[in-house]
């Protein structure tokens, strides 16, 4: 019997260290969520940067092709996907379709030198340009916010307390399947001609 009293003892004392173990973690993850909460607001700044630029850059775009009107319906489309997200999944599934509609214009400008030849379409290439480095920056500043918290989420004890107080996975922005691949280069004749 007595055996048997310090066996519970021991494992009482042992579930409350755990669990006091495990309640320091509380503040890490609040802080953590906030950290996230932080870095996902550069990057909606960025996104919404690059947003709004898009119309600027199509627009200069159109005057010179006339031919090119998916490229620009899914530019229009992906814009509207990316004002009308709520969640950060859906942020990202848009501004991973409008970046590769962007690159798809893109490709189309290689084919017009008269076009990159124009100091207005320079200009707003410039801003794009910086736009992308600095939304670059912002996505890897959220993904290290994101493998910190996750990794904290998975760890023991402070796994114990995300179960008890519901602190859920974040998703990491990743790159659209399109950007994996290599871009293709054609040094032949333009489209369209």
């Amino acid at each position: 019997m007595h055996t048997h009293r310090v066996r519970l003892l021991s494992l009482a004392v042992l579930l409350v260290a755990a669990v006091g173990a495990s309640g320091c973690s509380y503040n890490r993850f609040t802080s953590g969520e906030e950290a996230i909460k932080g870095a996902w607001g550069e990057v909606q700044n960025q996104l919404l940067r690059r947003n709004d630029l898009t119309p600027n850059l199509v627009e200069s775009v159109k005057g010179v092709t006339g031919q090119e009107q998916a490229v620009f319906g899914q530019i229009a489309e992906s814009r509207a996907k990316l004002a009308g997200a709520r969640t950060p999944s859906e942020t990202i599934a848009a501004a991973n379709e409008q970046s590769s509609a962007l690159a798809r214009l893109l490709m189309i400008v290689e084919n017009y030198p008269q076009l990159r030849s124009s100091e207005s379409f320079n200009r707003l290439m410039d801003e794009l340009s910086g736009t992308e480095n600095r939304l670059s920056v912002a996505r890897m500043r959220y993904n290290e916010r994101i493998l910190e918290y996750n990794t904290l989420r998975r760890r023991f004890p402070s796994n114990i307390t995300a179960k008890i107080f519901g602190f859920q996975e974040y998703p990491y922005f990743e790159a659209p399947k399109e950007a994996q691949a290599a871009p293709r280069v054609n040094f032949g004749q333009p489209s369209g001609s």
